[in-house]
């Protein structure tokens, strides 16, 4: 499997650890984007050519500035991160209308209690995500490539 190659602009050392920052091509991130299928982001943020991401870098890794790098992310991460961002919020939306109709608020009662639940669950989610053990599990790492398209 191919995995997104990019060169590393800078390496950041503190207490928690080494961190890379990894210039890629903005295709080379998405398979979508790279198949001329993107789901439209790139127009929305306004990005395109190369992006820079933020990456973990073991220490013992040897690896240096302007070196070519392979970048992963966990199998999993994106179905977990996906069910935290939308699954939480539609969760809520859904828990309130039920809510409303099981007490007979009528239709004004379960939009207002869905939208409540809305927003609960986004901030739930966002409250989750803000964790550093939950949000280490979507940071991607990063490895040297043994050669092009590694």
């Amino acid at each position: 499997m191919n995995r997104p190659q990019g060169t590393i602009v800078a390496i950041n050392r503190d207490a928690g650890g080494a961190r890379a920052v990894v210039e890629v091509e903005a295709r080379a991130v998405c398979a979508r984007c790279a198949a001329g299928r993107g789901c439209g982001a790139g127009i929305l943020s306004g990005r395109s050519g190369y992006r820079r991401l933020d990456v973990t870098v073991r220490e013992d890794a040897g690896l240096s500035e302007g070196d070519v790098v392979s970048i992963e992310l966990a199998p999993g991460s994106v179905l977990r991160a996906a069910l935290i961002v939308y699954g939480m919020p539609l969760a809520g939306a859904i828990a309130g209308a039920m809510l409303a109709y099981l007490t007979t608020l009528g239709d004004g009662g379960a939009a207002a209690l869905a939208i409540s639940g809305l927003f609960a669950g986004a901030m739930i989610s966002r409250r989750r995500l803000g964790r550093e053990t939950c949000l280490a599990r979507f940071t991607p790492t990063v490895s040297r490539c043994a050669g092009p398209g590694v």
